[in-house]
């Protein structure tokens, strides 16, 4: 397929991977107070008979003391290796790992992500089974504190997120995009590295692309993780502004979205947007978009906080749902104002919320 600048072919992975040996890449960035654990979770994985690993590790310019700790880290383990990554965004930081690794096979990895211990190995089986080129589990949400949990909750839902089946912890089979990933050397190798024009939303382009390449995702039950959201409405608003910032860039792309899902915050604003403006000749529109949202919030919320089990998160619910299809819509113009006026990214776009 054709190649652009955004996306490095990465000729690295044109050459055969070590045989029983699975690359781990992860990129960070001021993660002092989490990378032990994270590191400890990743090198404890319990991999099949014959296979070892690697763990790349791309810190972006951190001034938190992680990178110092991933510097002792790697010296202690020869299994470790720390990756330089300049640009401090995601997508480059994953292809910095992809040109060092050395595995057939390659998984990511997350810094706020809980890995079970078989995580690594059910990843390769999962290839193994399905023949797919991308494979992953479910994306299940575990929040703290009581609007972490809130925002968890939310996360899960179908009533809030649509009927996406990577929240679906039960669903085993092909998938329009799955959480993080794990690639045979082979299939990153013919679709290309990550998009480096994006700050965020780079997993769903790649998945979209190694799909019209006649790539196949495959989600699988047994591989498990837990992710951590963020803890307050204000760090999930900062978050969806810029996730919805740069689904239009995906959009010009690739001239198709990777699902209808992902354009219904648009439409939402832009409903509320054009009642607002015909209130002064026609106030009851704006009144019955606003009554209608609020009866879906209630509703939305209701199903969610049953959904988790814990009723007190009712009353937080209608604020955190509300913050993810906002943030979401208003980021989603934002693009497509900064697109048509060919103006490059603001900085609440281009900043990392963590």
């Amino acid at each position: 397929m054709t190649q652009d600048l955004a996306t490095p072919p990465l000729p690295q992975l044109l050459t055969p991977g070590e045989a029983g040996l699975v690359s781990v890449v992860a990129p960070c960035r001021n993660e002092r107070a989490h990378i032990d654990a994270f590191c400890d979770s990743a090198l404890a994985q319990r991999l099949p008979e014959g296979w070892r690993m690697e763990l790349l590790v791309a810190d972006g310019a951190s001034d938190d003391g992680t990178r110092a700790r991933l510097a002792e880290r790697a010296a202690a383990d020869a299994r470790l290796r720390l990756l330089d990554n300049p640009r401090r965004i995601v997508s480059s930081g994953l292809n910095a790992c992809l040109v060092q690794a050395r595995g057939q096979v390659i998984v990511r990895m997350d810094i706020h992500t809980r890995f079970a211990s078989d995580y690594v190995a059910e990843c390769i089986a999962a290839l193994a089974r399905s023949g797919a080129d991308n494979v992953g589990g479910p994306w299940v949400a575990r929040g703290q504190g009581g609007w972490g949990r809130a925002i968890a909750a939310a996360f899960q839902s179908r009533w809030v997120v649509g009927g996406a089946r990577s929240r679906d912890a039960a669903f085993e089979g092909e998938v329009d995009t799955v959480y993080l990933g794990c690639w045979p050397r082979a299939s990153l190798a013919r679709v290309g590295g990550f998009d480096e024009t994006l700050v965020r939303n780079q997993d769903d382009e790649h998945n979209l692309r190694l799909r019209l390449a006649g790539g196949r995702i495959w989600q699988s039950r047994r591989i498990h993780s837990s992710y951590r959201p963020r803890d307050s409405l204000r760090q999930l608003f900062e978050q969806q502004l810029q996730y919805g910032y740069w689904r239009p860039f995906v959009l010009r792309k690739h001239r198709q979205a990777g699902s209808v899902r992902q354009l219904v915050p648009m439409v939402f604003v832009a409903a509320g947007a054009f009642c607002a403006l015909l209130a002064p000749v026609f106030g009851l529109g704006l009144k019955a978009w606003a009554a209608a949202y609020a009866a879906y919030l209630l509703a939305a919320s209701a199903q969610a906080a049953h959904q988790a089990g814990e009723a007190r998160l009712a009353w937080r619910l209608p604020w955190v749902i509300a913050a993810y299809h906002l943030g979401y819509g208003l980021g989603s113009w934002r693009g497509v104002w900064g697109l048509w006026r060919r103006r490059a990214a603001p900085q609440a776009a281009t900043r990392l919320t963590r």
